[in-house]
């Protein structure tokens, strides 16, 4: 699906939790996330409590900002 998109001129990010995956369906920009159940952090964890889910939505944003040829993982030492 990500690939289709990106055909008609559209960035899209993958936010995934196994990047390989990510990969192999063609998506160009990958995030990696941090569990299966809650890719970007526990829903239930207050905003305070769950840093993670801010940073991983900058660096999405980020990944949208930055043009690609091939399928990239942008990881957090990365930007």
């Amino acid at each position: 699906m990500v690939k289709e998109i990106e055909r008609y001129g559209l960035p899209i990010v993958h936010m995934a939790t196994i990047t390989t995956i990510s990969k192999s369906v063609g998506a160009n920009r990958i995030v990696p996330t941090v569990a299966i159940p809650y890719p970007v952090g526990n829903p239930a964890l207050a905003e305070k409590e769950e840093p993670v889910r801010e940073e991983l939505v900058e660096r999405a944003i980020t990944a949208l900002g930055t043009e690609v040829t091939e399928p990239t993982i942008f990881k957090a030492e990365e930007i």
